[in-house]
């Protein structure tokens, strides 16, 4: 039969497993929300991009600079 001491220790190895199993879970969780920001990013600037692109050219034809 273990004694307190054994118990204990195991007790304390299983709470350290537990809880690095729950840190990389949220790690996992943290790099998932890093890279749906970077890709919503790149999507908000290509729109931006593409908006300022229809602006100087419907200011090139309203001028009769794209002739």
């Amino acid at each position: 039969m273990a004694d307190n001491s054994q118990k204990m220790s195991y007790h304390a190895g299983e709470a350290k497993g537990q809880a690095q199993e729950k840190a990389g879970g949220m790690m996992d969780k943290a790099n998932n929300a890093a890279q749906s920001t970077k890709e919503t990013m790149q999507d908000v600037g290509q729109n931006v991009q593409a908006k300022a692109q229809g602006a100087a050219d419907a200011v090139k034809n309203a001028t009769g600079m794209n002739k």
